[in-house]
């Protein structure tokens, strides 16, 4: 606080009113009088008060009454209570409700000095704690984006320097990296940022289906098809599409994407007229499309074409320094969600936190915090809040029935990919059906551990 607080005294004695102001006023501080609840609470709305003196008994509205209106009213008020009535009671019943501290009376004047230059104090504390969380979060955060790390400060900069141009963009690393985050971070700070974010997620959709949703269709193109509909491109149109495993599309359609972005123009299925289409690609992978290439899998031209500027994104094992930060991240952002008080990660919990190696990325790690803060009951969250224990890091916890350890990677793995099937079942290198199948077989329910 860089100057002093106004100070609001509420009292039903006229003397004591006037004896704190004369004491308060001698000392350089600002002071407003009210009799009695109702007055302090219009005063409080009018003009705002940093500090009040409230008096516990008070005909009418009394003490904890005005306290509760007061802090609806003024929520970053500091109230002392006044009383000559103290009790253990009152006392903790005035600190519950939001009261700084209290007063027995009588008092002298140093002492009220005192509690009072202990609120400047604590005030301070607050405002720069607040301040410099934010000029953390200015440092370490790009947009969504979190990480200290030089890797990720390295990202960052790569970010604000291609983010201007329309070059396109391809963002390798993998799976729960954030690699959908860089694409937006990219378009949100690019000359097309007001235009549409359009994301495909390419390994999701069969190749019939990916067709007509880059492309669009016709009315009457195929069967359903029963009107006409714009493809993805056409959607982006002077934005940014975003095109997510990209690694995972068929060789038929790698054809046709390369002709979209060398022509710069689609034609929708059952159609024959073409539609010019500005669009900058932003493409993104957890496969090795070199070793895809190499294997004829990928076209090498369709690479070159979208590897113009390459973004590469680290796995969380390889930036441990970062996990502090995005774990506290991720703990403020489900308490709001929750409507639940800020909770702390004890330093237990932190130093498991930090010695797991997160095979699913920064995604499993976002999961694991919700988790922790649904079923933890506590205001810190422990190790018993977490799907993992020390022991269990290490091979000699593993069950001996394959079976169990087959059920335990598979939990695991539906954990890390946030329960997507699709990416589950690649990860795993088994088929969708498969994976349904070892799901209902092995009873396994989001959310177990």
């Amino acid at each position: 606080m860089t100057k002093k607080p106004r100070i609001l005294v509420v009292d039903d004695e006229a003397a004591m009113r006037e004896s704190l102001k004369d004491w308060l006023m001698e000392d350089g501080y600002e002071v407003g009088l009210a009799a009695g609840g109702e007055e302090a609470i219009a005063m409080a709305r009018e003009k705002g008060f940093e500090v009040v003196l409230l008096d516990l008994k008070m005909p009418g509205m009394n003490g904890l009454e005005t306290l509760k209106k007061l802090k609806e009213v003024r929520p970053d008020a500091e109230i002392l209570m006044m009383t000559a009535y103290a009790t253990v009671d009152t006392a903790v019943q005035a600190m519950k409700e939001g009261a700084f501290d209290y007063l027995v009376k009588p008092f002298d004047p140093d002492e009220v000095e005192l509690l009072i230059q202990k609120i400047v104090a604590h005030r301070d504390l607050v405002l720069e704690n607040i301040l410099l969380r934010k000029k953390l979060e200015e440092t370490y955060q790009f947009d969504e984006i979190i990480g200290k790390s030089d890797v990720m400060q390295e990202v960052f900069e790569l970010i604000t320097r291609v983010a201007p141009t329309d070059s396109t963009v391809l963002i390798t690393g993998e799976s729960g990296t954030g690699k959908e985050l860089i694409a937006r971070a990219i378009h949100g700070n690019s000359n097309r940022c007001y235009m549409p974010f359009i994301a495909v997620s390419c390994g999701a959709l069969p190749d019939s289906l990916l067709e007509s949703e880059l492309f669009g269709y016709e009315k009457g193109a195929f069967t359903g098809a029963e009107h006409t509909k714009k493809g993805r491109f056409e959607m982006a149109h002077k934005g940014t599409l975003f095109l997510d495993e990209i690694g995972d599309i068929s060789l038929k359609t790698q054809v046709d994407l390369l002709r979209v972005l060398q022509q710069k123009e689609v034609q929708r299925l059952g159609g024959e007229d073409v539609v010019e289409v500005d669009v900058r690609i932003i493409a993104a992978t957890n496969r090795d499309l070199s070793r895809a290439i190499r294997e004829n899998r990928f076209r090498e031209d369709l690479y070159y074409r979208l590897n113009v500027i390459a973004v590469k994104i680290p796995p969380l094992r390889e930036r441990k320094e970062d996990i502090p930060l995005l774990a506290d991240a991720f703990v403020r952002k489900y308490c709001l969600e929750m409507n639940k008080e800020d909770r702390k990660i004890g330093r237990s919990a932190l130093k498991l936190l930090m010695d797991y190696d997160w095979p699913g990325n920064v995604r499993e790690l976002e999961n694991i915090i919700e988790r922790a803060l649904v079923i933890g009951q506590a205001d810190e969250i422990s190790p018993d809040d977490l799907p993992f224990s020390r022991k269990e890091l290490g091979p000699e916890a593993f069950p001996k029935s394959l079976k169990m350890m087959e059920k335990i990677h598979i939990q695991r793995i539906l954990g890390t990919t946030g329960w997507n099937i699709t990416r589950a079942a690649r990860d795993l290198g088994i088929d969708r059906q498969t994976l349904y199948n070892k799901i209902e077989r092995y009873e396994i329910r989001r959310g177990d551990s």
